[in-house]
């Protein structure tokens, strides 16, 4: 029952999040096709953490990488959101599954490199991401909220680091995983370098010139008066 909805949510969540990538930041295309993308994300990752540790362990990598790409996506969503009375909760909560996935990431780290398995490289890379995201919400935390571009780079670089970990898991996956009929070695590495690419890109953008226009007229719509910097109603 999980293996399809498992495998339908994967592609999906590659279609939408493509398509995300490439559409005008801040638009109806790019909101929208993000949302989906967080739908079929979710699923994907608890669905997949869920089939590892019923069939293998709790501190199984695929556990980690699902686990903590649930936590960056949600958090990434609610980073673009209008904060809440609740949100310093959702956010220690946040902090508390960020680290607690991290443990795991490294439990399984040490565990598969007594074994001399190639896997715990990404272990000990995810359990090190965890724990750099929590320190990140408790700054949050601390301030009330973030925003102005602050707000743009958190919510860019955790979708664009769980679109790469859903792009990798396929396209740099098990043999046989990626169709026949799109199965070639050399070009493999192009679907999972470009959401980290186009991170780069809209990091060093955003950190010239600023969010995008659309982004920007968005978040001024959206900020709640305790954040507007000049204490103008937006």
């Amino acid at each position: 029952m999980l293996l399809p909805l498992h495998i339908l949510s994967g592609g999906l969540a590659l279609l939408f999040g493509y398509v995300a990538l490439y559409a005008a930041k801040g638009a109806t295309l790019h909101r929208k096709s993000g949302m989906l993308f967080v739908y079929a994300m979710v699923t994907l990752s608890l669905s997949g953490a869920l089939m590892e540790a019923l069939n293998k362990s709790v501190t199984s990598v695929n556990v980690v990488a699902g686990l903590l790409t649930f936590y960056f996506v949600i958090t990434a969503l609610l980073t673009v959101r209008p904060r809440l009375q609740a949100s310093s909760s959702i956010d220690r909560v946040g902090v508390l599954l960020a680290l607690t996935v991290s443990v795991l990431a490294f439990i399984a780290g040490i565990d598969l490199a007594g074994r001399g398995r190639p896997e715990a490289a990404p272990s000990f890379i995810f359990g090190v991401v965890g724990v750099l995201a929590a320190a990140g919400d408790i700054r949050v935390i601390r301030a009330g909220g973030i925003q102005g571009p602050r707000r743009i780079k958190r919510h860019l670089w955790r979708m664009c680091f769980a679109m790469w970990v859903a792009a990798a898991s396929f396209f740099w996956g098990p043999p046989g995983r990626v169709p026949e009929v799109i199965y070639y070695p050399a070009l493999l590495p192009i679907p999972v370098l470009t959401p980290v690419a186009v991170m780069l890109y809209w990091l060093w953008r955003i950190r010239r010139k600023g969010p995008p226009p659309s982004v920007e007229a968005r978040e001024r719509f959206e900020m709640p008066l305790e954040f507007n910097p000049k204490g103008h109603v937006l």
